[in-house]
């Protein structure tokens, strides 16, 4: 029931993983989920939810409270083993507090984080992208830990290599947060770390997974994006202004390409992000979705639950 676009965007998408072949049952206002069904003239099991909590409302109090929220009730079917993993696009927040009180957090995880995939270039993991804005080093050990799992079960990364996004690449730079992460994280043997890295660094192949604090990997991520889609403007503007015939025939090869290359920075494309350090497999959708990134973000959970991501992060958390 959650999105800009809930709850049709939401049943159509899930119409569409219906149909690659992912088991999806909605979650929310039976009423209204049964008018949207009928008018696609479909039918996908649903599970009632009375309540749903709003963008602006305070999610961990709200979570608590409205215990037959939709994302409430979704969290539910996962922790009683009758889903393998949900998926909202409501408000991150409440999505999270749910996973946390609901479903619970794996044991010796202190907070769990929101694991995006950076599909520019060579794709990176970057975490956390806006679950913790405040974090110790310690918090940073364990977002290496999960981040390389998802680098295994996404990017087929067999040993997959980690960095400490930093403000420059010598041992020693950065706030105390990053300097004692540092030495925390190169003490462990089972994390391939490449040291410090860069905001540059991403997309280059420097490292596998980038982990930082919630605000900076947010900020670090959103500025990516934004650069690229106006690199991106810029080129298509001046392709489509020059009139030297020269140009014009470079550009009938050339912007095939270029919006080949725009879809693939699409954020649907992936969908969403894994909310990981939980018990469950849970992916967070962007709050404007339509069916394309909801079918995805569906198609994300599903190859998480198939491949064993949280029983890979319990094993490597347990290492």
């Amino acid at each position: 029931m959650g999105g800009d676009h809930a709850p049709r965007q939401t049943v159509l998408g899930a119409l569409d993983a219906a149909a690659r072949g992912i088991d999806v049952v909605l979650v929310g206002d039976e009423r209204l989920l049964d008018a949207e069904l009928a008018e696609a003239g479909a039918i996908l099991p649903v599970v009632h939810a009375a309540e749903s909590i709003g963008m602006g409302e305070d999610p961990a109090a709200a979570a608590r409270a409205k215990r037959q929220s939709s994302v409430a009730v979704a969290a539910r079917l996962v922790a009683e083993g009758e889903a393998d993993g949900m998926v909202s696009a409501g408000s991150t927040g409440a999505a999270m507090a749910a996973a946390a009180i609901v479903i619970g957090r794996i044991t010796g995880v202190s907070r769990p984080a929101i694991a995006t995939i950076f599909p520019l270039g060579i794709p990176t993991v970057v975490l956390d992208a806006g679950a913790n804005i405040d974090v110790k080093p310690e918090h940073l050990v364990q977002f290496a830990i999960m981040g390389a799992v998802v680098a295994q079960v996404y990017l087929d990364r067999p040993e997959p290599t980690v960095g400490l996004l930093n403000i420059g690449e010598e041992k020693g730079k950065g706030r105390d947060l990053e300097r004692e992460a540092h030495d925390l994280i190169a003490l462990r043997a089972d994390i391939r770390f490449v040291g410090n890295v860069e905001g540059r660094d991403l997309g280059k192949g420097t490292a596998d997974v980038i982990v930082t604090d919630g605000f900076t990997g947010n900020v670090l991520l959103k500025t990516a994006e934004g650069t690229a889609r106006a690199v991106g403007r810029v080129i298509l503007e001046s392709l489509a202004d020059d009139q030297d015939p020269s140009v014009q025939e470079a550009s009938a090869v050339l912007l095939p390409r270029l919006m080949s290359l725009r879809a693939r920075f699409d954020p649907e494309a992936y969908g969403g992000a894994h909310l990981v350090g939980v018990r469950g497999t849970v992916v967070i959708a962007h709050g404007s979705s339509s069916r394309v990134a909801i079918a995805n973000a569906l198609g994300l959970a599903s190859e998480g639950a198939e491949r064993g991501l949280v029983r890979r992060i319990e094993a490597g958390l347990g290492g």
